[in-house]
């Protein structure tokens, strides 16, 4: 509806993008391509395999909207950790986290107007698990996330700096699952974030950290190390303890299964997993928790890591994400306690037993 007022027409391919994608561009002449950006192999892998369909005089362009300051200029390596990137990325803060240009009616017609979109049928054709049920608390949208944003400042942004690890406070942002589906930008919440600093001074710097930050560290990880997902991707420290200690004794083993279920004996894990199941968010320091508790109750770190990593995208609204794999502490930005953070250590410091 919205690209329909600005004269911008829509259209949705279905099918892979490798398959339809470049068909698409040469039966209508497209004179260029854009694309947005993710770490992530799987995303990585469709914008390969599209630019080698693409004819070779069609540009082909990756932009990185996902983060404030792009990936791959906020640091050409991999950084050990938030104090290594935090310096690079503020001194780029002025040149990118700036307002966005407004958006114009377009000018000229379309050359390819689009087709009315079958919705239900788009539904239909989704191969996915249809036994996760639907969320009720949250409204997918730009409209229902920046709602949650106002509510944010208005109720909570207060708090947010004392108060963003205690699970029983209200004071968390609530916007991950909109970050992570691009319905809201990080970049509009921290512009209008800031313009409360006076007041809230300790929230809003705490929040600018932890929604970008940490956000773009994790991000940072994801593109430079391809074993992201694995034990393989921590520190040698990391897995030197982790090998150490593979084989101590256990006071409780179990299978994916009963963490699924929730029928572990720990109630408080038990209610954080089951909130994730119904609500498809967990608060994130009771992720810490959460992913911690997998890693003594399962055979091995491997195991543990497949488990947690498993039922967080399973599950989380924002899951296949970087901050699921990575992040620390951001349920401010991106609301994770990361999986190979909390299991493996990523971004922490090793110290003797």
């Amino acid at each position: 509806q919205e690209c329909t007022e600005l004269n911008i027409p829509f259209h949705l391919l279905l099918g892979y993008a490798k398959d339809v994608l470049p068909e698409f561009v040469v039966e209508h002449g497209v004179g260029g391509l854009v694309t947005d950006f993710c770490p992530l192999r799987l995303p990585r892998q469709w914008v390969e395999d599209v630019k080698e369909r693409l004819p070779e005089d069609v540009p082909f362009a990756q932009v990185d909207a996902h983060n404030i300051v792009p990936c791959w200029v906020a640091s050409p390596k991999q950084e050990y950790s938030a104090r290594t990137l935090r310096g690079k990325i503020h001194a780029q803060l002025p040149e990118f986290l700036t307002e966005f240009p407004p958006i114009v009616r377009h000018p000229y017609p379309p050359s390819c107007p689009a087709e009315p979109i079958a919705w239900e049928a788009c539904y239909s054709s989704l191969q996915v698990d249809r036994t996760v049920k639907e969320v009720e608390w949250a409204t997918p949208g730009m409209a229902a996330g920046l709602a949650v944003l106002r509510s944010f400042i208005a109720e909570r942004l207060k708090s947010f700096g004392s108060h963003r690890n205690d699970p029983n406070k209200a004071a968390l942002s609530n916007l991950s699952p909109w970050f992570h589906f691009g319905q809201v930008s990080t970049q509009r919440a921290i512009l209008e974030v800031q313009k409360h600093r006076g007041k809230y001074k300790e929230s809003v710097d705490t929040f600018l950290e932890e929604a970008v930050v940490r956000r773009e560290l994790a991000e940072n990880f994801c593109y430079y190390n391809e074993n992201y997902d694995s034990v393989q991707g921590a520190y040698d420290w990391a897995q030197t303890t982790l090998k150490l200690h593979a084989k101590d004794k256990r006071p409780f083993l179990y299978e994916l299964q009963e963490l699924e279920q929730g029928t572990t004996h720990d109630p408080l894990w038990n209610a954080a997993q089951l909130q994730m199941v119904r609500e498809g968010k967990m608060h994130g320091f009771l992720r810490m928790y959460w992913a911690k508790k997998i890693l003594e109750w399962t055979r091995s770190p491997e195991e543990a890591l497949r488990f947690a990593i498993y039922l967080n995208d399973r599950y989380e609204l924002d899951g296949r994400d970087p901050n699921g794999y990575v992040g620390k502490l951001q349920e401010g930005g991106m609301g994770l306690g990361g999986c190979l953070w909390s299991i493996c250590g990523i971004h922490d410091q090793g110290w003797a037993q």
